[in-house]
């Protein structure tokens, strides 16, 4: 067992990293179990270990608390489909034309981009997937055809959470066929996924968690809002119990590991998938990204900066704080290395397995540089530095002038100013040309959108009927 600490911008983490292979004595043993756990639409400040006081996360903090948070983690869309996008494949999904929410449901990931269930599958794991797709609603595009052996949940950008075939927003799904009946949906993803484990205790599986909360529609049960009646605003004490019912999820599904004996041979990620939508031009859900700036949408931090924890007991460190930036690009790299698959040239992936970092078998930053781009708005990291220009009202299309004219983008240093609340560009216009350029050479590696944004707040998706944002 070797002890290691590295140092991220001022903190020292030290921890006994044993050998990642597998505890004996296991009901399982070889390969770990992946199971990755996202959430829709959270705000960066609504968890306990970001500071949230009146929306308490006992769940979701215990994974930090024996695993790995992460300061400046990052998703790779400021917005639902994007990220998502990426999460499956690894690269950033600008690189094939995913750039925005699919506007019909004929839309969605290409085809020729292999998933995460597609790589892990091939490697013998089970796959499955509760919960959120968005990624295609075609027979073609269901998730049942792109590597999932199992799923149950939605294929839109939203669904209602009381109604498995509602008026609007299309069916539930038990595989392939509409869903019968179904709880409370929060309760019904994390119902699922332990049952999913009780029955896979003897093999590898690969277990994506995609909760739709706290995204719209605003639905909670009585057994979650009795627990904030202390919450004045109406739809901040419905956000709660949403996010509260998820927390709950969440902690099933980290005893039914314990149960299975499975906990030290599963790795598991949990992130948001975007910031919060605080923007009256989104689907405002009472989230909070404080002390971020911006929203769902935009490339300001509190759009693209998510809570991110990474928990492998016995194998990473527990309760460490890291600070170097990481992105969700990083989760499929970083699993099929866990798993044992190497990854190929030709995948062309832009995420970085993350284990040498965390082991402190590798030192430094995993990337360079990370970089946004979603329409008329942009953004690059690099260290300290980000450039960024963006906007506060509906998405716009690509607009090749405004994306080659960077004069007016703006540059802060998230150390001192992580609310972007101090334009440095003109004090350091060296700095910003060198970010600007950097971004460029990024840029005119991708390709154009395959399909338009929603146009204006109140654009409705075809398949499911409700707001595209």
């Amino acid at each position: 067992m070797a002890r290691v600490s590295w140092t991220c911008r001022g903190i020292v983490l030290a921890a006994s990293i044993p050998s990642l292979a597998p505890a004996a004595g296991e009901a399982q043993t070889g390969r770990p179990n992946i199971v990755v756990i996202v959430a829709d639409d959270m705000g960066y400040a609504d968890v306990g270990f970001h500071g949230s006081r009146d929306i308490p996360t006992p769940n979701i903090d215990a994974l930090a608390r024996d695993g790995i948070r992460f300061t400046d983690a990052y998703v790779s869309g400021p917005y639902c489909s994007p990220t998502r996008a990426g999460l499956m494949t690894g690269r950033y999904p600008q690189r094939f034309g995913h750039e925005f929410n699919p506007a019909r449901g004929d839309f969605g990931l290409p085809l020729e981009q292999a998933t995460m269930a597609d790589r892990l599958k091939a490697a013998g794991y089970r796959t499955a997937l509760f919960g959120k797709w968005h990624l295609g609603a075609t027979a073609a595009l269901h998730p049942m055809e792109r590597g999932f052996e199992e799923f149950f949940g939605f294929l839109g950008g939203e669904h209602s959470y009381f109604d498995a075939m509602p008026a609007t927003g299309g069916p539930v799904f038990d595989g392939r066929k509409p869903a019968e009946q179904m709880g409370y949906l929060t309760d019904e993803l994390g119902d699922r996924a332990v049952a999913f484990i009780e029955r896979n205790r003897s093999r590898p599986f690969f277990l994506y968690l995609a909760f739709n909360a706290v995204h719209t529609p605003m639905h909670a049960t009585e057994k979650y809002l009795t627990r904030f009646a202390h919450i004045a605003d109406e739809r901040r004490r419905t956000y709660a119990a949403m996010l509260s019912a998820m927390d709950d999820g969440i902690g099933r599904t980290m005893a039914a590991l314990r149960r299975a004996g499975l906990e030290e041979n599963t790795l598991v990620f949990f992130f948001s998938d975007n910031g919060g939508p605080t923007m009256p031009t989104t689907t405002v859900n009472g989230s909070s990204n404080a002390p971020l700036r911006g929203s769902k949408r935009q490339t300001w931090e509190g759009g693209i900066r998510v809570p991110f924890v990474i928990h492998w007991k016995g194998h990473l460190a527990a309760g460490a704080t890291d600070s170097r930036p990481i992105i969700q690009l990083d989760v499929l790299p970083t699993a099929l290395a866990a798993a044992g698959v190497d990854v190929q040239p030709a995948w062309k992936l832009d995420g970085v397995n993350l284990l040498p970092f965390l082991t402190g078998k590798q030192a430094g930053a995993p990337h360079d540089a990370l970089y946004w781009r979603l329409g008329g708005t942009m953004a690059i990291r690099k260290g300290n530095w980000k450039l960024v220009k963006t906007a506060e009202g509906p998405l716009r299309d690509i607009d090749p002038a405004a994306l080659s004219d960077l004069s007016t983008a703006e540059l802060y240093d998230l150390e001192d100013d992580v609310g972007e609340t101090k334009n440095l560009a003109a004090a350091r216009p060296e700095k910003a040309r060198e970010l600007a350029d950097a971004w460029q050479r990024w840029n005119r590696q991708l390709v154009r959108p395959r399909w338009a944004p929603s146009r204006g707040p109140m654009a409705r998706d075809s398949l499911s009927g409700r707001r595209l944002d």
